[in-house]
């Protein structure tokens, strides 16, 4: 059964609850515009350098009285909207679900499972920080509607090019490749600019453009131009793309193949049974995707209209306002969530749940848990196929690593309660995956207790060999916010390059916290720096009916000088058990 596209239970609510807000806004967005006058962010002090000196002192002068003067005219109207948008909040869904209808339902399941038994699927995980204008500038970064635009933008254009694949027939190296940067267009236009819009995917282009190479010697480097259209497919816009819904394997017919072996110079690598890339591109063909505080109510309205083509089940705005339980009273809400879930699959049931114990500045938004369970297809005895995706976003302050875990222990309790209320005897389990900013990462001492929680005894982390220690090839994903806008990493390939030296990443990725009273020792004797990786997506096996691989890691490169963070994908091979398929 389809979720109901609106948090309230019928038109009159969301009428009331639209002239509650619209009387609210004008005084929100003048106090919003006063604050914002006032604090610059790094990019545009350097822009203000070819200015004259005394235009923004101005600016900021009469800016504020103006701003000042509107918010008070605006403040009764808002009293009474607020008296009007508050108790509605008592009978409001925690989220709104926005549902692209397809031509045909076929369009929007994946029949992998029920051609070959096997499937892939792509994950990926962003924290945008798209908080009103005055509050992102605080990150150091401004102009959220402009932001989340072009994050839209961005995504759409990775996600639809063509998902490009090089298959190596060696004696000793075998597989596929992603494609080395270098064969894709490297013009900014590219890159989602402000003067070109991404292509809107209209249909669905069925299979990766193939290409096949010979390599007699194992030792080779190996580095191959995509066929002749390839470009041609990149740069068109005309050109058939995708389906709203359809995944990348829906026709089910392309032979599979296992992880690569070989490596290709700024392309895929594999180390630790893991293959791994740093990519200036979102993955190509991502199913489902986790966004972070997009807390901002227009941002997400604007990302859900770039995305939807693309991603046609869209959960957003989705958490608790004013004093809702099992905050209290005592803990008035005034943002949600933040998180932002885009899914190719029909959302079947969704559950979120509100933290209790947040506090200081993370009290005022209603982080918690958001619990979906997906409609994938049917395997070959047409039973139904379903997935489970799990995202949150935890506790921020540093040195409060007890509520984290108090927090942890919340997130693996509901996602048992969901499964176990919703998971059906006649359903198989393709994938069970946790996502998102978990404010805690894996090398640094202030995070210990987190480190050792028991959350990854039951989900595996790809990037993690144990507690306190990372794989080697892993990569910090929280930027140093100071220096977002320096020329060598504004781009997403100046950051890519500077991701794959040990040296810039020093400079751009955040340290690890030492713990309280002790000097930091960090990376400890022959190990590389890799920096605060508090961006996860983890994977459980034993709640599914399949048996799982990773394809690919990726660090994403796309958004850089949009967002703090660095994206992280995840692409697993999934394959349906014999006994569910006989």
């Amino acid at each position: 059964m389809a979720l109901q596209a609106s948090p309230f239970p019928n038109g009159c609510v969301a009428g009331a609850h639209a002239v509650g807000w619209a009387l609210i806004l004008p005084c929100f967005w003048f106090l919003d515009r006063l604050i914002a006058v006032c604090k610059s962010t790094t990019l545009e002090r350097t822009q203000r350098q070819e200015q004259e000196c005394y235009l923004h002192p101005l600016k900021v002068f009469f800016g504020s009285i103006a701003f000042f003067v509107l918010f008070l005219l605006t403040t009764p109207l808002a009293f009474l909207g607020f008296l009007l948008w508050a108790p509605l909040q008592a009978c409001r869904r925690p989220f709104y679900y926005h549902r692209e209808r397809p031509a045909s339902l076929e369009m929007e399941t994946h029949r992998g499972f029920e051609l070959t038994g096997k499937a892939s699927f792509g994950f990926a995980s962003a924290n945008l920080c798209l908080l009103p204008d005055s509050l992102a500038r605080f990150n150091n970064l401004g102009d959220s509607q402009r932001r989340a635009a072009l994050i839209g933008e961005r995504i759409v254009q990775g996600v639809c090019r063509p998902h490009i694949r090089i298959f190596i027939d060696s004696p000793s190296s075998c597989g596929t490749l992603s494609p080395s940067n270098s064969m894709l267009p490297t013009s900014s236009s590219t890159y989602g600019a402000t003067d070109r819009q991404a292509p809107t995917p209209v249909s669905h282009h069925p299979d990766p453009v193939e290409q096949h190479v010979d390599v007699s010697d194992s030792s080779s480097r190996v580095v191959c131009p995509p066929p002749d259209d390839t470009e041609h497919l990149l740069n068109d816009p005309s050109t058939p793309l995708l389906n709203s819904n359809q995944n990348s394997n829906q026709q089910g017919h392309e032979s599979h193949r296992s992880a690569p072996r070989a490596l290709l110079s700024q392309g895929l690598r594999e180390q630790d049974d893991v293959p791994w890339e740093v990519s200036s591109l979102f993955p190509a063909n991502v199913d489902i995707l986790c966004l972070e505080e997009v807390f901002d109510k227009r941002a997400a309205q604007k990302l859900t209209n770039v995305l939807k083509p693309v991603f046609g089940h869209i959960l957003y705005d989705v958490g608790l306002y004013a004093c809702q339980p099992p905050c209290g009273c005592n803990s008035f809400k005034f943002f949600n969530s933040g998180l932002f879930v885009a899914s190719r699959f029909p959302v079947l049931e969704a559950e979120y749940h509100c933290f209790p114990n947040s506090r200081g500045e993370d009290a005022l938004a209603a982080k918690g848990l958001l619990c979906t369970k997906l409609l994938i297809g049917h395997n070959q005895k047409q039973k139904k196929v379903v997935g489970f995706f799990n995202c949150t976003h935890l506790h921020a302050p540093e040195g409060e690593g007890k509520i984290r875990c108090d927090q942890l222990n919340m997130v693996t309790k509901w996602i048992g309660d969901f499964q176990a209320v919703h998971k059906r005897q006649e359903e198989e389990v393709a994938f069970d995956v946790l996502c998102g900013d978990f404010n805690f990462d894996n090398c640094s001492p202030d995070d210990t207790l987190e480190q050792n929680h028991s959350l990854f005894t039951e989900y595996r982390d790809p990037c993690r060999a144990g507690p306190r220690k990372e794989k080697p090839w892993v990569i910090g994903t929280l930027l140093k916010q100071p220096t977002l806008y320096d020329e060598s990493v504004n781009t997403p390939e100046g950051l890519q390059r500077a991701l794959e030296r040990e040296d810039l990443r020093r400079q751009y990725i955040c340290p690890p916290v030492p713990a309280a009273g002790l000097p930091l020792v960090y990376p400890e004797n022959g190990q590389p720096w890799i920096g605060r990786r508090i961006d996860y997506l983890l994977y459980r096996e034993s709640s599914v009916s399949t048996r799982t691989e990773i394809e690919e890691v990726t660090f994403i490169t796309h958004l850089a000088g949009l967002t703090d963070h660095i994206p992280v994908g995840l692409r697993l091979n999934i394959t349906m058990d014999s006994g569910s398929n006989e």
